[in-house]
């Protein structure tokens, strides 16, 4: 498998909406990233009024349309120094708790594990109560427990930063980022 000169950010989307928007624009700003969709995400990015079409013209889309996940075959080649899933839906996260790798979403998250790809996983469901953006206006929402209790052990998982808002996940990336320049320079 040909290794890219300059690896890149493999950023996922699931099929959360919370802070979708704040996530697409970090997207927007990254130098190298491509974009891995899992088949929820696609139904969300439309719901949201993004343009898939769009975002293929700026970035490369993967989409979860194989029953074994074949873009993960590119985390073996160094193509990328950093996994980001975000917004992670509670599902995702749970999946990825228990080690499901079910998803496009999830097998990247397993095999970037396998390879010690470092990821930063952006969850959703981080509070008692949170106001969540959605495709009519705002609303309350109430994560569960289990929710929140897989949150806090997937934080403890190798090879993995979780973080619960933008502005931690942008510090969490600009930190991935500069790792990354240092090492090539």
């Amino acid at each position: 498998m040909a290794k890219v000169i300059e690896p890149r950010v493999a950023w996922v989307l699931t099929g959360s909406g919370h802070y979708l928007k704040e996530c697409m624009e970090i997207v927007k700003g990254l130098p190298g990233v491509d974009l891995f969709l899992s088949e929820a995400a696609g139904e969300v990015l439309k719901m949201y009024g993004y343009d898939l079409a769009k975002l293929k013209e700026g970035m490369k889309v993967f989409r979860d349309n194989t029953a074994s996940s074949v873009p993960v075959t590119f985390l073996y080649g160094g193509n990328y120094h950093t996994v980001v899933i975000g917004p992670a839906s509670s599902n995702t996260v749970a999946k990825c708790v228990a080690g499901i790798s079910d998803t496009l979403a999830t097998n990247i998250y397993a095999q970037a594990g396998k390879c010690r790809i470092p990821s930063i996983v952006f969850a959703c469901d981080t509070a008692p109560a949170l106001i969540s953006e959605a495709p009519g206006g705002d609303v309350w929402v109430y994560p569960r427990p289990i929710d929140l209790e897989n949150v806090s052990k997937l934080a403890k998982f190798d090879h993995t930063t979780v973080v619960l808002s933008v502005e931690e996940l942008a510090a969490a990336l600009d930190q991935r980022l500069s790792c990354q320049s240092t090492s090539s320079s």
